[in-house]
């Protein structure tokens, strides 16, 4: 028993040493990211800024665009979206995104320094743009979204925030934002959070595992440190000093006594960080993939689509603007759908040309049997968010995504036990989780940022409770430091 102690002792001494500085920088950075995330452009800021698609001027037809696409491209997906105030045919073809001018037919290719201008001025109009360089991943641009639209050309604004844009070489349009604001305090948020400083140079291979085996050091630390706290602490009685912890050191002692009040918060954040990196593919879950082409009922095939885009937006309400059309096949039928730039959505069933509010549930019920190679075994309309379908705020990591409601809730009987969630309106799939996935929803996302709905609806008592954890858990890693460099400088 001894011997187990002396060895559990060293654990938490050495890995704490190791580990107390990069736990202090978390809960430092933690707090940052409750009100300030790392750079990004989200659906409803693009569609915000976009103009209204114009039925007078738009377009050639979405067949004739594709004649500019190799002889054996099949898309996936197609959009009609407007950039630096033109509009422009998107086809998303294999992993690649390939952009056509919608009024003269050729491919976008070669975006330069006046194209990146040129978007960066009706991005934000009012504004000068100083061009600066051509990026392939930079600070704020690594996120893997991203992938397809570089290298990226960086312009920088004058405006009151000095905003700098990012812009695709692929199609031409902006497609990250970084205010002055956001980069300052990132490097004390989620640069600082993810160990950024590892990204991007010689390092970039290892940046995973360099956080997986820290926040392994630091959850082992914070392990063994409880148990010593409990065993050190003296339930009956009193050491001679009077006092119930044995160290009578102010440092020592304090870290003895936040460490039993906050060891729990920390275990938890420590923990569910962890399992945020999905270590040694924990979560990789052995889910299906969806049957997208079966659901669709049909390939897309601008070549014989039935009707024009200008067509299409003619047949709009003259109050109700599109700013872009997305083209959609569900069970075998074609659709246009068309997005305002309140992200609000209308139905254009271009067979019969004329516009819905949505698609039929029976239609998207049929679709939703052949979505999955397995038995659809329930589906349930959801009229309000709940802890697996819900929506955070836009600077957080999974704030800005759609979440549209009605939503609806689709289960299958396959090994996995895949669920897949479906706007009822269009029939577009909004995303699956699968068995492995819902539990990564406690185990990381639940534990690290209590995102329940009711939880986060609760405010300012959910700031109030987390900062007070964090300040604790800051203040043991600050102990944890001052003794670790006494430590070493022994």
């Amino acid at each position: 028993m001894q011997r187990a102690k002396r060895w559990l002792f060293l654990i938490h001494r050495w890995l704490g040493i190791v580990a107390c500085l990069f736990m202090l920088l978390w809960f430092i950075s933690g707090v940052v990211m409750m009100y300030v995330g790392y750079p990004k452009l989200t659906q409803s800021e693009r569609l915000a800024r976009l103009p209204d698609l114009d039925a007078a001027r738009c377009c050639i037809a979405v067949g004739e665009a594709a004649r500019a696409l190799p002889a054996d491209a099949r898309p996936s997906s197609i959009v009609l979206t407007s950039v630096a105030g033109r509009a422009q045919y998107q086809f998303g073809v294999g992993k690649k995104v390939i952009a056509v001018d919608a009024i003269s037919g050729a491919t976008v290719a070669d975006v330069g320094v006046k194209d990146a201008l040129a978007a960066a001025r009706v991005f934000m109009p009012g504004a000068t743009p100083q061009y600066l360089d051509r990026v392939d991943e930079d600070t704020w641009t690594h996120t893997r979204g991203l992938d397809l639209h570089r290298p990226l050309h960086r312009v920088q604004m004058d405006d009151p925030e000095q905003t700098l844009l990012y812009v695709s070489s692929t199609t031409g349009e902006v497609v990250r934002k970084a205010t002055h604001t956001e980069r300052v305090w990132n490097y004390a948020g989620a640069w600082l959070h993810w160990l950024y400083a590892f990204r991007g140079g010689p390092l970039d291979g290892a940046w995973s595992h360099i956080v997986i085996y820290l926040s392994l050091a630091g959850l082992l630390a914070a392990v063994s440190g409880s148990v010593i706290g409990i065993w050190r602490w003296r339930f009956r009685g009193r050491f001679r000093s009077g006092a119930k912890t044995p160290y009578s050191e102010p440092v020592m002692r304090w870290h003895h006594l936040i460490g039993l009040a906050f060891a729990g918060i920390t275990l938890t954040w420590v923990f569910s960080g962890l399992m945020s990196m999905n270590p040694w593919g924990l979560f990789k879950g052995g889910g299906v993939e969806l049957n997208r082409r079966a659901y669709a009922g049909a390939m897309l095939d601008p070549m014989n689509w039935p009707l024009g885009s200008g067509d299409a937006l003619r047949l709009l309400p003259a109050s109700w603007k599109a700013r872009e059309l997305r083209w959609h096949m569900l069970d075998g039928k074609p659709y246009l759908i068309a997005v305002n730039g309140a992200g609000r959505t209308r139905m254009i069933n271009v067979v019969e040309r004329r516009v819905d509010e949505g698609v039929p549930p029976e239609q998207v019920m049929r679709a939703a049997a052949k979505l999955v190679d397995a038995p659809l075994i329930g589906s349930e309309l959801l009229q309000r968010e709940d802890p697996y379908y819900y929506s955070r705020e836009a600077h957080t990591m999974m704030g800005g995504m759609r979440h549209p409601l009605p939503v609806l809730r689709l289960r299958y009987a396959d090994t996995a036990q895949t669920w897949v969630h479906v706007d009822p309106a269009t029939g577009v799939v909004l995303g699956k989780l699968d068995s492995t996935q819902r539990v990564k929803r406690w185990l990381f996302a639940f534990l690290h940022s209590w995102d329940l709905p009711v939880l986060l609806s609760s405010r300012p008592l959910w700031d109030v409770a987390l900062i007070i954890l964090s300040l604790g858990g800051l203040a043991l890693s600050l102990t944890g430091v001052v003794i670790g460099v006494r430590r070493l400088r022994h």
